[in-house]
């Protein structure tokens, strides 16, 4: 095993861009969701919840929808070179399920776990060491939220690794299908700030494969309060936390609160983690002084709640549909397989 490992880091996550982000955070008082997987300390408090919390690790159905996501969109790819971009990566474990299926198949694979977080990649790229060579993986440290020339960097990773391996032959393509996952994600992205750039990645032949966590039954309100408390226990807390402590500020300086927004530019629901602060506090950040009254509130976290129906309408508005879908039974997590819209394909 190499002693070393090659991360490629985008210039959205240059310090002085993050230095930025993180005042703005602060400025505005919306805190922006990578700074919750900064450190190796969040990155460790992070893999734990998921551990304890995703239903993808504890529950069998769950497992299957993915299982039965990952066997559908092999089964759409017609080519034998194919780049799995997994973004959000995470730890990694879907993406690698999913690459081990496509490595039966016999084709050729490149995979670039792309996370916000160092700590994170590194940790999906030891795991997918399993299945590929390391020549074939391109980990990628980037923000998703304000990297504008994704599609243009992952063009590059395998172009320049496919010249490097063989001569290109003539009616041979060059590229390799993008198969483009986004689990566990999407939630916590405002969709017109996400979609634009997802559907930027995906060409006539490719696809997205991605996750949204989804509110219950047939009445949206109803099920947004039945899965609210999901969201509120010790790890998330502790975990969310983590960002206002290593400021200086005190856990008895505020209350952390969960509750329901209406994004009605969106028609669309999200739990919302605020910590109220109950005590004037003041936040120092390179010589940048964010003063805290009693009764303000910055706002750590948001996960939007879906519907399978409005996943459709919202992937709508940005050129992307829906070909097949797998709920849950309890119908609180689905995973979409999507393409661009209007491109004919085989519909299951």
């Amino acid at each position: 095993m190499t002693a070393v490992a090659k991360v490629l880091i985008h210039v959205s996550q240059f310090p002085e861009k993050v230095r930025r982000d993180l005042l703005e955070s602060l400025r505005t008082r919306h805190v922006n969701h990578k700074f919750h997987y900064d450190s190796v300390k969040q990155t460790q408090k992070w893999l734990a919840l998921h551990q304890k919390y995703s239903p993808s690790r504890n529950n069998a159905d769950c497992r299957a929808i993915y299982e039965k996501g990952f066997k559908a969109a092999a089964a759409q790819i017609k080519a034998k070179s194919v780049h799995v971009i997994g973004l959000g990566c995470g730890g990694g474990q879907k993406d690698t399920q999913l690459l081990k299926l496509l490595k039966a198949r016999g084709w050729e694979i490149f995979y670039t776990p792309c996370d916000v977080s160092t700590a994170m990649v590194l940790v999906t790229r030891q795991t997918a060491l399993a299945v590929l060579p390391g020549k074939n993986c391109f980990p990628l440290v980037c923000d998703l939220a304000t990297a504008d020339d994704l599609p243009e960097v992952f063009d590059n990773l395998v172009g320049s690794a496919r010249c490097a391996d063989r001569t290109p032959q003539r009616g041979v393509p060059t590229f390799a299908i993008r198969l483009v996952t986004f689990f566990g994600m999407i939630p916590n992205f405002e969709p017109q700030i996400i979609l634009p750039k997802l559907a930027s990645l995906i060409r006539k032949n490719d696809f997205l494969l991605f996750s949204a966590n989804l509110a219950p039954g047939k009445n949206y309100a109803a099920g947004m309060k039945k899965i609210l408390p999901q969201y509120d226990n010790p790890l998330t807390r502790d975990w969310l936390m983590t960002f206002l402590l290593d400021l200086g500020v005190g856990r008895n300086d505020g209350e952390l609160r969960f509750e329901i927004e209406d994004d009605r530019a969106n028609g669309l629901k999200r739990i919302v983690a605020g910590f109220h602060f109950t005590r004037r506090c003041r936040i120092k950040v390179a010589n940048k002084v964010f003063a805290f009254k009693v009764g303000e509130t910055i706002r750590l976290f948001f996960s939007y709640r879906y519907t399978p129906e409005r996943v459709r309408q919202v992937l709508a508005r940005y050129g992307l549909e829906v070909c097949d879908q797998w709920i849950t039974s309890s119908k609180e997590e689905g995973v979409f397989l999507v393409r661009r819209s209007g491109v004919s394909g085989e519909r299951r």
